[in-house]
């Protein structure tokens, strides 16, 4: 068993959100001791059984991250999760630091909500699997986010946090699959009280430490799909606490008169139809 990225609170010298993703072998399985986490277990390539106590849930996965939506299951916080796998694969472990203790759940691929947001090059396809109204969880918010190649994610620019610094903020965690082996763009900055300033090319298999501030876009580079999983918590409210970026915010207002892009939906369960929508997502 192999961790292809290990990100806890501690290694990130913050308090709340973290993400493991699983290589697993064929026949392989690997144990977690949640302790005081929250856990959403989710295939990014493959299919696996998750077994917690007297819980557990066959999750039928996915070639890839771009050729569909998967099954996942949430496993509460003071618990034990098995995963294991029969054909072998890659399972993102996403976890935030939790109060509250909801019952494991099962939720299958047909049970994600899957939207179109955006227009024209900002067009992107959001599959929000763990998000508050979605999923029952205490502090946890999580979703992927799929961009077909010459588009802009995360975009217009904006942050998680409350209006006054320091007063709570979702500390977030992006980790990115790039199609066709290709390279992607994060840009990541911050008022010059807190400075951040990161433009970073990012390949299948990186991550981005978001701990404040504003960040977007996320660039997919002509000739390769950008996928990006979102792994966001924090001390206060689970919500999104998002705003735009007011120097940049203009640009939302073009969606309306302008298409979404026709190569998406690039992967959602064969029983639903993605749903346009506007909001204030990444």
């Amino acid at each position: 068993m192999t961790y292809l990225v290990d990100v806890t609170p501690e290694s990130a010298g913050w308090g709340f959100s973290g993400l493991r993703v699983l290589d697993l072998a064929a026949d392989g399985s690997h144990r977690v001791e949640t302790g005081d986490a929250e856990f959403v277990v989710l295939p990014l390539a493959g299919s696996c059984t998750v077994e917690s106590g007297p819980d557990g849930a066959e999750l039928t996965g996915r070639d890839s991250v771009f050729t569909g939506v998967s099954d996942f299951a949430y496993v509460p916080r003071d618990s034990g999760l098995t995963v294991s796998t029969v054909d072998g694969g890659r399972f993102a472990l996403v976890s935030a630091r939790a109060r509250r203790r909801p019952p494991f759940r099962y939720v299958s691929a047909e049970q994600v909500p899957v939207e179109l947001r955006g227009a024209g090059p900002c067009s992107r396809q959001v599959n929000n699997f763990a998000v508050p109204g979605v999923l029952d969880a205490d502090r946890l918010i999580a979703c992927e986010v799929l961009t077909p190649g010459g588009n802009w994610s995360s975009y217009p620019p904006h942050k998680h946090d409350e209006e006054r610094p320091g007063e709570s903020v979702l500390e977030e965690i992006y980790y990115y699959e790039v199609a066709g082996g290709g390279m992607a763009y994060q840009r990541v900055y911050a008022s010059d009280a807190r400075p951040i300033d990161v433009l970073a090319e990012v390949r299948t298999g990186d991550v981005v430490m978001i701990p404040y501030g504003w960040h977007g876009p996320a660039m997919a580079t002509p000739g390769y799909d950008l996928y990006y999983l979102n792994v966001m918590a924090g001390p206060g409210e689970r919500a999104w606490l998002i705003s735009d970026d007011p120097a940049h915010a203009w640009i939302r207002g073009t969606w309306p008169d302008q298409p979404v892009d026709p190569r998406l939906p690039m992967a959602y369960p064969g029983s639903r139809a993605a749903r346009p929508g506007r909001g204030l997502v990444p």
